[in-house]
Formats: C-alpha cells, sequence, structure tokens
C-alpha cells in the first residue's frame, strides 16, 4: 500500500494545478477553434462554467455559420447564469431566443432569460423597475410556452415577484403615514387596496388610511377640515364592514366619534345633519 506523505502529496497536487492551468492558457492562446469548442464543452460538463464561459466569449462570434454555433451560444448564456452574472446571462438569453428562435435550446432560454430577470430583481425597499421586466417575461414565457415542464417554477417566481411588490407598496403608503405626508398615505393606500385586493395586509391598511385622514383633517387649515372630517366617515365604516373582528375597531372609533363631533362644530349654521 502505498503512503505519501503530506509534503509530497502537495506538491503532487501543485504540478497537477500547474499542469492543468498551463494547458487551459494554451487553450486561450490557441487559434484551433475547433480544439478550444470540443474544450470549452467538456469544462461546461464537468461544472466548470468560467474555463467553459472564457473559451465561449472567444469562440461564439467565430462559430457564426457553423452547426456548433447554436449549442455554444446557449452555453456561452448558460454559463453567465451558472456564475451568477444575470444581467448578462438576461441579455445573452434573449440573444439566444432572438437569433434561434425554433432552436431545441429555445425555451429553456426563454425561461432562463425571465429566472435572470428573477434573480437580478431588488429587495422591496429599492427601485422595483427590474421587477416588473420581470414579470412581464415571465408572464410572456407563461403566455408562449403553456405546457413547459418549467411552468410551476415560472408561476411560483411570479408570485414571489408579485409578493415583493405588495410589500413595496404597503411599506411606501406606511412610510407617508409616518413621516406626516397624510394626504400621500391616504392616496397609497387606497391605491394599495385597489391593486391588492386579496393582501393579508388590507386590514391594517384600511386602519391606516382611516389614521392618516383623521390626522389630515385635524392638521388642515380650518376651510379644509369640514371636507376631510368627513372623509373619515366611510372609511371608519368600511373597516368596521369589513373586518368586524379587527382589534384595531376601538381606536377607529374614537377618532370616528372625534370626526363626528368636529363635523358638527364646524358646520355652517342652519346646515343640516348628515
Amino acid at each position: 500500500m502505498l503512503h505519501f506523505r503530506p509534503a509530497f502529496f502537495i506538491l503532487f497536487l501543485s504540478t497537477l494545478l500547474l499542469a492543468s492551468c498551463t494547458g487551459y492558457q494554451k487553450l486561450l492562446k490557441s487559434g484551433d477553434v475547433n480544439k478550444k469548442y470540443e474544450a470549452a464543452v467538456q469544462y461546461y460538463d464537468k461544472g466548470d462554467f468560467f474555463k467553459a464561459g472564457t473559451l465561449l466569449e472567444d469562440l461564439v462570434p467565430l462559430l457564426k455559420g457553423r452547426p456548433e454555433a447554436e449549442k455554444a451560444q446557449f452555453y456561452f448564456a448558460n454559463t453567465n447564469y451558472r456564475q451568477r452574472n444575470y444581467v448578462l446571462s438576461a441579455y445573452y438569453f434573449k440573444a439566444f431566443s432572438d437569433t434561434y428562435p425554433n432552436s431545441v435550446y429555445t425555451e429553456e432560454a426563454a425561461f432562463l432569460y425571465a429566472k435572470s430577470l428573477f434573480r437580478d430583481s431588488p429587495e422591496y425597499e429599492l427601485d422595483q423597475t427590474n421587477t416588473f421586466t420581470a414579470i412581464e417575461a415571465i408572464q410572456d414565457f407563461l403566455n408562449r410556452y403553456s405546457e413547459s415542464k418549467f411552468r410551476p417554477e415560472a408561476e411560483s417566481m411570479s408570485l414571489e415577484l408579485q409578493k415583493k411588490l405588495e410589500n413595496k407598496a404597503f411599506e411606501s403608503a406606511r412610510l407617508y403615514a409616518q413621516i406626516r405626508y397624510y394626504q400621500s398615505a391616504v392616496t397609497a393606500f387606497t391605491s394599495f387596496q385597489q391593486q391588492f385586493p386579496a393582501s393579508p395586509y388590507n386590514e391594517q391598511a384600511a386602519f391606516l388610511k382611516l389614521s392618516a385622514q383623521y390626522s389630515l383633517a385635524k392638521e388642515s387649515v380650518p376651510e379644509k377640515q369640514l371636507e376631510r372630517y368627513r372623509e373619515v366617515i366611510p372609511f371608519y365604516q368600511y373597516l368596521l364592514d369589513t373586518y368586524p373582528q379587527s382589534k384595531t375597531l376601538k381606536e377607529a372609533e374614537s377618532m370616528y366619534v372625534a370626526a363626528q363631533a368636529e363635523i358638527v362644530k364646524l358646520k355652517p349654521a342652519g346646515t343640516a345633519a348628515n
């Protein structure tokens, strides 16, 4: 039985690594397109996407018009995806689909284009332009490939992105209320309720909208107070009717009662009560 000393074993591994790197460097400098392509595919199949991608980046323009070009371009896009270069992979998967609309790889390329955009979508606190683009790409994929094996994952990605937009919309509305931009808060909560009618945040949104409207009325100039206190009433009624078990109803009722009292106080003499 052979026994390797640690120092000898390290030297042996270093020699192998050096030889491997030297061979790879020679490939990079080689003008033999066929040899580089074969090596790139081998690296790809072994999961070495960095080396495969570096070789394919040189090869893709050189393989135009050849049968290998299609596979090389798809592999190159995927090496970027596997290395988490999602902006680049989205670009190259889109380019592949445009160039080879009837390829055996086109369906997967369309899915990975959408998935690249999904991966590049930022946290909900940030600008969500990329998220909207990703949702559009996913929907386009679902429309084109309704029976795709990737459909369940695509639908799951879409739901996750929609949830992100939901969180963004709710937190933006709540932030307006926190910084005392009450009119903007009321508008934002109204928009949130319309866009996300099934959201679990809707009970909280209804209460915060009522609260923001009450605060807006309270802090308004006298000539606008009556109209703004009147808006409190339907917001309270909606909360009461829609969420009769809400823990916020006691606080909401106190705002409603206070608003009613202010309406009576602010009404011109001789005006009938509403």
